[in-house]
């Protein structure tokens, strides 16, 4: 035996002024002290056909929730990059023109490039490794020995500037022939390293901003040319390393 459902008035106002169900009875609602409805299953399919109809019609009431989701905020790492990048090269153009210094020096300043050679050698290895282990697509792998790199180029910009602090550039002793070779490896070497280092801040910046796209693109150029300047790095003092 079917039963009636009987809803007051101020049930059904309460629900059309603060309820979704509300459109259900705003219709007759009014016309009415009572609403009944004999039968749940019609009350349901009502409810229901309304529901999608408000959903369907009224787009800018109702949101999914995948269109409500926030971008994180990008940071502004621009001042960073430009004023680590004039820090850098300012300082290692004003020492290759000082005279060295007088003073003496409790240890063998010769250690120093030799030094610089093996962080280099470390920074290329680095390198080649996570360039291998991205291709590879293996991201935790190419983030750890991108850091390394960082590490390793630290150490090296470290000896370098207290060698050439110390110390008087060295010149080139060797045959003609072989001064063309070096001295094209030591000037690419001293130009690509003054470029490389807005270009490495600028790639992780990006990477660490999760802008993957614009990392990748700007990494096809990074990494080839860093890989340059290590090895190079290391070539430029085997050849200078007699005439010390």
């Amino acid at each position: 035996m079917r039963g009636k459902i009987t809803i007051p008035l101020h049930l059904v106002a309460f629900c059309r002024d603060h309820t979704f169900t509300g459109l259900l009875f705003s219709q007759s609602a009014h016309a009415k002290k009572t609403h009944s409805i004999h039968s749940s299953g019609l009350w349901e399919r009502t409810l229901y056909a309304k529901m999608e109809e408000k959903v369907t019609i009224g787009k800018g009431l109702y949101q999914p929730m995948q269109d409500q989701t926030v971008t994180p905020r990008k940071r502004n790492y621009k001042p960073f990059i430009i004023t680590v990048s004039i820090v850098i090269n300012v300082l290692v153009l004003v020492l290759s023109g000082m005279p060295g210094y007088q003073g003496d020096v409790p240890f063998d300043m010769h250690v120093l490039p030799m030094l610089n050679a093996i962080f280099n050698s470390f920074t290329f290895v680095f390198l080649l490794i996570a360039f291998i282990a991205i291709i590879k697509k293996k991201v935790n792998v190419h983030r750890g020995f991108i850091y390394a790199a960082f590490g390793s180029t630290s150490l090296f910009l470290m000896t370098y500037v207290t060698y050439h602090f110390l110390a008087e550039s060295t010149s080139f002793g060797g045959p003609q022939w072989l001064a063309y070779i070096y001295y094209f490896i030591l000037i690419s070497h001293i130009v690509l390293a003054a470029a490389i280092v807005p270009l490495v801040l600028i790639t992780v910046t990006r990477a660490w901003n999760m802008d993957y796209p614009k990392h990748r693109k700007i990494a096809r150029w990074t990494m080839p040319l860093w890989l340059y300047v290590s090895l190079t790095g290391v070539l430029v003092y085997v050849l200078i390393s007699p005439y010390y």
